[in-house]
């Protein structure tokens, strides 16, 4: 199977890329670590003085292809075979093709998740289970357009190496989709389309549209051709959406507004600030706290005044045919989130499920109409400040001990999924990735350096945590990888300084 990626001149197309750009990406991952310095001393962020024409600049981004016009629908997951033919099967609009947080970087996802998108592209892949069952393309359902998240730009590649270093692993996702399937794409109407993840600035946006305008000459492929969504899933990166998309503007094809991998980076940029940056419990931080609100406000607004696609975030629950009335219920909640979405100006959204789509499509279809989408709701009485983006005193909810077990729970019992080398872990009824361990980690960990006390009275200490921990390990018991994923949680939950990823560390844990 390696063989039919890793040929002769895929590696080298993925070495020049690395050459090229890994010392670059090395700077702009220095930076990060004295801009979060800078914002916990000062206290806050603010819109870039230095690019100001930028965002009064009078500018839009190519125009979309029409492969990615009508978006109202994505699923996400990852590219495990039989799931990828679900999510291409599943009447979506768009699959997200996930090779980052739904995945694990076990050296066989990385390369097997290339060799299903080589056969998806085909639409030859095919899959047969253990227990007999075949899956297939449907011919009666249109497959989903591919759209591929690389991993982020913190991430190496131990298994491949150039010059004595690891390949940066963003580089090695998409070059290797790129290089094998580029061509494959155009010749089916389609392209070379991505979601890119965790970007913290501009100047990050410019090191990738370097890295397709390479690409594209070495392989002779237009310029332009390659189409990316980046996700603005970091604070640092709300301040920079126009500039994002201006960096970007010939490869642009929008914005994404998450919320997991967001709260998780409020804590990591403001870690050292201080209380008032301290959340509630994770669950009761939902997309209509001020400073949420702010957020995807600012981001309908600055995507549709720049012709981008403003896309929501995710619905990740998982039906559960035993228990009706629970489906019932997170139904609904399903369908108000996708109609806040909707009414808000979103010109589609993203569901972990097949059984999400229907519900997703519905809501859209209703705003829609026959339209594709909604880029002429320009949102012009839309005005975000720097102050409404950093309101995190207003948000309502309070820090309680069920909220400090269910962080150690649900966390622990993804990190066993993870060092398994399964990335997308159905867990309590809902589809968790990666964000959902680093939110509830990160966390524990403010609540630990700010002592904040509970509903029930209790200071949260990294004694109380360690008791929490050891109550979870000794229910989940026996399970394989269940040691070392209480001993991860431990090591990045309580670490005296805040690790910045707990992938980076679980990395190490694996073959």
């Amino acid at each position: 199977m390696p063989q039919e990626i890793l040929t002769p001149e895929a590696v080298a197309f993925v070495a020049d890329l690395n050459r090229t750009f890994a010392a670059r990406r090395d700077e702009l991952l220095a930076l990060r670590a004295s801009r979060r310095a800078a914002a916990a001393a000062s206290g806050g962020l603010d819109f870039l003085p230095e690019t100001a024409q930028v965002r009064a600049g009078d500018w839009r981004v190519a125009q979309a292809p029409p492969a990615l016009t009508d978006r109202r629908v994505e699923i996400t997951g990852p590219t495990e075979r039989k799931m990828a033919i679900n999510a291409l099967n599943s009447g979506a609009k768009v699959w997200l093709a996930d090779l980052e947080d739904a995945n694990t970087p076990h050296w066989d996802n990385v390369i097997s998740g290339q060799v299903n998108l080589y056969d998806a592209v085909r639409g030859t892949i095919v899959h047969t289970s253990p227990e007999g069952k075949h899956y297939a393309l449907r011919s009666d359902v249109r497959p989903a357009t591919i759209v591929v998240r690389p991993r982020g730009w913190h991430l190496d590649e131990r298994h491949l190496e150039f010059d004595g270093r690891p390949a940066v692993a963003a580089l090695v996702d998409f070059g290797l989709y790129f290089f094998h399937n580029a061509r494959e794409l155009l010749a089916r109407g389609a392209g070379p389309y991505f979601y890119l993840p965790k970007m913290e600035s501009h100047l990050e946006a410019r090191l990738w549209n370097e890295v397709f305008t390479r690409a594209q000459e070495r392989l002779g492929i237009p310029h332009g051709t390659i189409r990316a969504t980046v996700l603005i899933e970091t604070v640092p990166a709300a301040f920079e959406m126009d500039e994002i998309l201006y960096e970007l503007r010939e490869h642009a094809s929008g914005l994404n507004a998450g919320r997991w991998d967001y709260l998780f980076s409020l804590i990591k940029t403001f870690r050292d600030a201080g209380p008032e940056f301290v959340l509630p419990d994770r669950n009761s931080v939902t997309m209509t706290a001020p400073f949420m609100r702010a957020y995807t406000e600012l981001l309908v607004r600055t995507c549709h005044r720049r012709g981008a696609f403003a896309m929501g975030g995710m619905a990740a629950f998982i039906p559960n045919r035993r228990d009706p009335e629970v489906t019932a219920a997170a139904l609904e909640k399903v369908r108000a989130d996708k109609s806040r979405e909707a009414g808000d100006g979103f010109d589609g959204s993203w569901v972990a499920h097949p059984d999400l789509v229907p519900v997703c499509q519905e809501v859209f279809d209703s705003v829609l109409g026959e339209r594709p989408n909604q880029l002429d709701r320009t949102r012009d009485e839309v005005s975000v400040t720097a102050a409404q983006l950093l309101d995190v005193k207003s948000t309502p909810g309070a820090a309680t001990a069920a909220g400090l077990r269910a962080a150690v729970d649900v966390g622990v019992r993804y990190l066993v999924s993870w060092l398994s080398g399964n990335g997308a872990a159905a867990i309590h009824n809902l589809m968790e990735d990666a964000a959902t361990a680093e939110i509830s980690r990160s966390q524990l960990w403010q609540w630990v350096h700010n002592e904040v006390v509970l509903d029930d009275g209790r200071t949260v200490t990294a004694d109380l945590v360690r008791a929490t921990l050891a109550e979870v390990r000794a229910e989940l018991a026996p399970v394989a990888q269940l040691d070392t994923a209480c001993e991860l949680f431990e090591q990045v939950a309580l670490a005296a300084e805040f690790p910045d990823f707990l992938t980076v560390p679980a990395y190490a844990k694996i073959d």
